[in-house]
C-alpha cells in the first residue's frame, strides 16, 4: 500500500516545518493535533492510530481519515472514512461526502454508494465533485523505469545536453519518529536535520544517472539545503534550475514557522558539478512558495509554481521572462484557462503544446496531467490527457525528451515504491489512409469514414491531419474494417486492415472514391409493334429475353422503356397506346422475376417520330413501322438519389473508367449489327433501317461512343468500281444516322472495295449466300472521352 503524496510530497513536503514541542504528559491525540498543524502528517497519523487502538472513537477515526487525505494515501483514506461512517450516532452528512470522494479515487464508487444507500442517505444530496471518466487521448502503455525507481519516492525526470538523466528521490530511507530521535532546541522546540518531519523520510535530493548507468547523488551547494528537487536545464547556457528548502537558523526561535521552497540556479561544470548558486529574483522563503521550475529556452521564459500574490487559489503556474544575463521580468500568472482554485504544478512546454498537472480541472484521479494549446500570447483549450496517462492516484512531472521519449511520474498502484517514474510507449499502431479521387488527389472535403475494430467489437476514432489524410490509433493484434461514404460516390467497404503480425509503426492504406455513373446507359435495343397493338410480338421476344438474362446477372442494372406510336389516330389515343406498350414490356419481364420497380416507363405517343410520317403525310407501312416501337435502355445505377455500394460482381473494377461497365455488358450481349446490301446496290433494305434505328438510339444514349463504318463489296466487278460501290455503301449508313441526329464528328467511315472479303470468291467457287456476306457495311463501336451528365463528372479514359 502506498503512503505517499504528490502535490504535497512535491510541494508541501518541501516545506521546512519547525515544530512546537509537546510535553510527555499531553495525550497522543492532542500531540497529534499539533503535528497536523505543523504539517508533520505522517507522524500525526501514527499518533492518532495509536490513540484509536487504545480507545476507538468517531472523533479519532475522523482525524486519521483527514490526515490520510492530506498525504493523499487514497486507499487508507477510504478505509478510515468507512470507519467514520460506521458511527451511526455521530456521523455527519459531510462524512458520507468524504467517503464517496475517497471511493472515486480508489475505483470503489459502487461499493461506497451501496454503503451510503444502506444508511438511508441519497448520493444526490452529497456535495461531491464527480471525477471524469475518459479514454486515453494517446494510446500508450506506461513502463516502470526500474533502473531509476526504488522503494522510495522517485519522480521528475530531466536530461542534460549530454544525455545524462536527473531525477528526484528520497531513497535514503525512513526514520523513527520517537522523540529521542529529535534534537531539542533551547525553547523546547524540536527540529530534525536528517529527515523531513512531513513524511518521516529523508529529504529529497537530485540524483544523476550517467550513460554507463551509474547513479550518484548531486550535491546542492546552497547552504543549509534540506529538500533539493525539480531539476530543469537551460542547456544552451549550461545552467541548472532547481528548488530547495533551506535551514534558516534565525527563524528557529520562532514558534510556528514554515520555510517555503525557493528556486535557485547554478552553472554546471564539465564534471557535472554545480558551481555557485543564484536565487531566483522572486523568492520569498517566509512569504510564499516558488518551485517546479521549467526553463523554456525557445521563448526565454522560466515557468514555475507559486502561491504568491496574484494566485487564483492554491498553487498557480506563473512565468517570468529572462535575458542573456538572467535578468527576470515580473511574474505573469498564466490565467484562468490554466489556473483554478485547486493546485496547478509541474509546467512543461514542447512545440505548440503546454503540459501541467492539476487538481482543479475535471480529473480522473487526484492530480492529473493536462495538455493545452500554446502560443506566445497564451495557453488555451486545456484537455485532460485521460487514462492510462492519468490514474485514480496522482500523476505529474510530464516530460518529453529530445529523442521523443516521454516520461511521467505517478504514485499509482503497481509501482516499485511510493512515487515512480514511468516511460510512456506507443503500443498502438498508427493508421494513415489517403482517400483520393480519380486523379489521385486527396479528398479533404466532407466524407464519412467509419473504422471498426472487429476483434474488440467497437468503433475506432478517426481524425484528419493537416494534409487531409485519415488517421487513427489501432489496437495491436486486431482486425479492422473500414467504410467510407460520400454523396454521389460509391461507398467503400474493406476489411484489409490488420495489426496482427504487423511490425511497423504506421499501417498505410489508400482508398479511391469513384463517382457513381448514375443512369449510365450500357445497352440499347428496340422492339416493334403491329398497328394499333401492344402485344409483344414473336420477333421482339429474343431481345427481351436477352435483356432479362443480363438484368438477372447484374443487379445494378435497371431497364428504361420509352414507348412510341405512329401518327395514325388521335394524340390522346396514342398516348394511351404507348403507355400500354410500355406496360406490356413490364408484364413480359415478370416471367423472369424482374420486378416492376426495376423498370422505368416513359410513353410519348406520336411525339417523337423517327421520320417524316406525320399526320396526313402518306408513308408506306414500313416507315410507319419504325415509329411503332419501344426503346429499351439498360441503365447502370439508375436512382440518382441512392447511395450505392460497389456491387459484388464489380469489386475489381476501376470505376474511374465507367465505360468498362459498358464493355462488360456488351460482352454478354455482343449485338452490333452488320448492314447487308443487294447485288450492285447501295440502297438500305427496310430491315436494316431497324438495325440503324437501334444504332442511332445507342449513339444518342451513349455519348462516349464513336462509330466506325466500313464499306465492302463482293469480288464481282473490277477493283475501281468496287471501291466506289463500297464508299457509297458506307456513305448511306452515315447519312442515315446523320438524319437521326448523330453528329458527323462521332462517325468515321472507310471503304475497302473487295479487298477484305468474308469469303474469298476470287476462284469463282462461292455460293450466292457467300457473296451476300461479302456485300456489307460493318459497324464498330469504340469508346472516346467518357462523359456523363447529372450528378456525374467527366472522367478521362486511362
Amino acid at each position: 500500500m502506498k503512503k505517499t503524496l504528490t502535490i504535497v510530497s512535491i510541494s508541501a513536503s518541501l516545506f521546512l516545518g519547525i515544530v512546537g514541542g509537546a510535553s510527555a504528559q499531553k495525550s497522543k491525540v492532542r500531540y497529534a493535533d499539533q503535528q497536523m498543524e505543523l504539517m508533520n502528517y505522517q507522524h500525526a497519523i501514527e499518533q492518532y492510530k495509536e490513540a484509536y487502538a487504545k480507545k476507538p472513537s468517531y472523533d479519532v477515526a475522523k482525524k486519521v481519515a483527514e490526515a490520510y487525505d492530506k498525504v493523499r494515501d487514497y486507499d487508507q483514506s477510504y478505509e478510515w472514512w468507512s470507519n467514520v461512517v460506521a458511527y451511526e450516532e455521530e456521523v455527519e452528512q459531510s462524512d458520507f461526502a468524504n467517503l464517496l470522494s475517497a471511493a472515486q479515487l480508489t475505483d470503489k464508487r459502487a461499493e461506497a454508494l451501496s454503503l451510503i444507500q444502506a444508511r438511508g442517505v441519497s448520493a444526490d444530496s452529497l456535495d461531491v465533485e464527480d471525477l471524469i471518466t475518459v479514454s486515453s487521448r494517446k494510446k500508450v502503455k506506461l513502463e516502470n523505469v526500474s533502473e531509476l525507481n526504488s522503494e522510495a519516492s522517485d519522480f521528475s525526470l530531466e536530461e542534460d545536453a549530454n544525455g545524462n538523466q536527473f531525477f528526484v528521490s528520497d531513497r535514503g530511507g525512513s526514520y523513527s519518529s520517537e522523540m529521542p530521535g529529535l534534537r531539542i532546541d533551547g525553547r523546547n522546540k524540536f527540529f530534525s536535520d536528517e529527515k523531513n518531519d512531513f513524511t518521516d523520510r529523508e529529504y529529497f535530493s537530485i540524483y544523476k544517472k550517467n550513460e554507463e548507468g551509474e547513479i550518484t547523488e548531486v550535491m546542492s551547494n546552497v547552504p543549509g539545503t534540506f529538500n533539493f528537487s525539480d531539476p530543469s536545464f537551460a542547456k544552451e547556457a549550461g545552467i541548472l534550475f532547481y528548488s530547495v528548502t533551506r535551514d534558516i537558523k534565525k527563524v528557529r526561535k520562532t514558534r510556528e514557522i514554515v520555510v517555503q521552497p525557493e528556486i535557485y540556479y547554478s552553472k554546471v561544470n564539465e564534471n557535472g558539478e554545480l558551481e555557485g548558486f543564484t536565487p531566483f529574483t522572486f523568492n520569498d522563503s517566509l512569504g510564499h512558495a516558488v518551485m517546479h521550475p521549467f526553463v523554456d529556452e525557445e521563448a526565454k521564459r522560466l515557468y514555475f509554481t507559486s502561491d504568491m500574490e496574484g494566485s487564483l487559489g492554491g498553487y498557480d503556474i506563473f512565468y517570468s521572462e529572462y535575458d542573456e544575463e538572467m535578468n527576470f521580468s515580473p511574474p505573469v500568472n498564466l490565467g484562468s484557462q490554466v489556473n483554478t482554485d485547486g493546485n496547478e504544478t509541474h509546467p512543461f512546454r514542447k512545440g505548440d503544446k503546454f503540459y501541467f498537472s492539476s487538481s482543479g480541472h475535471p480529473r480522473v484521479g487526484g492530480l492529473d496531467v493536462y495538455v493545452a494549446d500554446y502560443t506566445s500570447s497564451g495557453v488555451s483549450n486545456v484537455q485532460n490527457m485521460g487514462m492510462p496517462i492519468n490514474s485514480s492516484a496522482d500523476d505529474f512531472g510530464y516530460r518529453e525528451m529530445e529523442d521523443g521519449e516521454v516520461y511521467l511520474s505517478s504514485n499509482r498502484n503497481g509501482g516499485m515504491g511510493l512515487d515512480d517514474i514511468y516511460l510512456m510507449e506507443d503500443v498502438y499502431k498508427q493508421f494513415l489512409a489517403r482517400v483520393i479521387d480519380c486523379e489521385g488527389v486527396i479528398i479533404n472535403d466532407s466524407y464519412m469514414a467509419t473504422l471498426r475494430d472487429e476483434t474488440q467489437n467497437g468503433n475506432v476514432t478517426t481524425q484528419r491531419n493537416a494534409k487531409g489524410e485519415l488517421t487513427a490509433e489501432l489496437e495491436p493484434d486486431s482486425d479492422f474494417s473500414i467504410r467510407i461514404s460520400k454523396p454521389g460516390y460509391f461507398t467503400i467497404t474493406a476489411d484489409d486492415i490488420s495489426t496482427k503480425g504487423f511490425e511497423g509503426d504506421t499501417l498505410k492504406k489508400e482508398y479511391k472514391l469513384s463517382p457513381i455513373p448514375y443512369q449510365l446507359p450500357v445497352f440499347v435495343d428496340i422492339v416493334y409493334y403491329d398497328l394499333d397493338k401492344y402485344v409483344i410480338r414473336e420477333d421482339a421476344k429474343e431481345a427481351l429475353d436477352k435483356i432479362a438474362e443480363v438484368m438477372n446477372k447484374y443487379t445494378f442494372l435497371d431497364l428504361l422503356v420509352a414507348s412510341h406510336t405512329d401518327s395514325r389516330a388521335s394524340d390522346e389515343y396514342n398516348i394511351t397506346l404507348s403507355n400500354n406498350r410500355a406496360q406490356a414490356v413490364t408484364e413480359y419481364m415478370a416471367q423472369y422475376n424482374i420486378s416492376a420497380d426495376r423498370i422505368r416507363l416513359e410513353w410519348f405517343g406520336e411525339q417523337n417520330l423517327v421520320n417524316d410520317c406525320g399526320n396526313g403525310v402518306p408513308c408506306p407501312d414500313v416507315d410507319h413501322q419504325l415509329n411503332r416501337r419501344s426503346e429499351l435502355v439498360l441503365e447502370a445505377f439508375p436512382d440518382p438519389t441512392k447511395q450505392y455500394d460497389i456491387p459484388e460482381e464489380l469489386k475489381d473494377m476501376d470505376f474511374c473508367k465507367p465505360e468498362d461497365i459498358f464493355d462488360m455488358v456488351q460482352k454478354d450481349i455482343n449485338d452490333i449489327p452488320t448492314i447487308y446490301f443487294d447485288f450492285d446496290k447501295s440502297m438500305l433494305r427496310s430491315v436494316h433501317k431497324q438495325d440503324l434505328e437501334r444504332t442511332a438510339i445507342m449513339l444518342q444514349r451513349l455519348p462516349n461512343l464513336m462509330l466506325f463504318i466500313e464499306g465492302h463489296t463482293d469480288q464481282r466487278g473490277d477493283d475501281a468500281y468496287n471501291e466506289s460501290l463500297s464508299e457509297r455503301r458506307a456513305d448511306v449508313v452515315k447519312e442515315y444516322l446523320i438524319k437521326r441526329g448523330i453528329e458527323e464528328n462521332r462517325m468515321e467511315h472507310k471503304w475497302f472495295g473487295e479487298t477484305k472479303p468474308i469469303h474469298d470468291c476470287s476462284t469463282g467457287t462461292c455460293t450466292e449466300a457467300m457473296h451476300q456476306l461479302n456485300r456489307r457495311t460493318e459497324l464498330r463501336l469504340e469508346k472516346g472521352a467518357f462523359t456523363y451528365t447529372g450528378r456525374q463528372k467527366k472522367v478521362d479514359t486511362m
